[in-house]
């Protein structure tokens, strides 16, 4: 036995409602159910009062909450590996600028206070952390022949060759070449 049947409109969107008795003999079910129809072709059976089947509300299945963190894992790897790339970039930078800072020192006290001559002389700074190595030899003008007569009291020309090494097993290094004119000391011919 049906009790009514009545069409209410929302927004554009029409749905039917009918109110079932569900009393009549061989149903099976007791107490009044509504039988709903949204107009999009789901229809849903329920106990009034009750939450409609047909009308369910839609969540994230677990794939996609899976699919979603391995996106967002894979976007933070890539995020990670650049920023420790940055990292090590920024920190070399700062080792190669304090070893330039380093050679630029030791170029400007070679000579000074003591006789430049040829020869090799080595160190290290902050605590080992740098290391470098000064070589001095006559410069030779690759343009020019060599000349034939070397005057003891004219002014020499030398080569400066300034290595300094840094990071493990010494693998980063800085390299300066500069010349330097030396005037010989007449009163005891010693260059100074």
């Amino acid at each position: 036995m049906k009790r009514g049947l009545a069409a209410v409109a929302c927004g554009g969107c029409h749905v039917g409602a009918a109110l079932v008795d569900a009393r009549e003999p061989n149903s099976g079910a007791r107490g009044p159910f509504a039988v709903v129809s949204r107009g999009d072709g789901l229809v849903g059976v329920g106990a009034v009062g009750s939450r409609v089947r047909g009308s369910r509300e839609r969540g994230y299945t677990l794939i996609e909450v899976l699919v979603a963190f391995a996106v967002l894992a894979l976007a933070l790897t890539l995020l990670l590996g650049t920023l420790s790339g940055a990292t090590r970039q920024v920190r070399w930078s700062a080792d190669a600028g304090r070893a330039a800072l380093h050679a630029q020192s030791l170029l400007a006290q070679v000579g000074v206070g003591e006789v430049l001559q040829p020869g090799r002389s080595d160190g290290a700074l902050e605590d080992g952390r740098y290391r470098w190595v000064l070589e001095v030899e006559p410069y030779v003008d690759p343009e020019l022949p060599p000349p034939a007569l070397v005057d003891p009291f004219a002014p020499r020309m030398l080569a400066l060759r300034l290595t300094v090494a840094w990071g493990e097993a010494a693998g980063e290094r800085l390299e300066l070449h500069s010349l330097r004119l030396v005037q010989p000391d007449v009163e005891s011919g010693v260059d100074l």
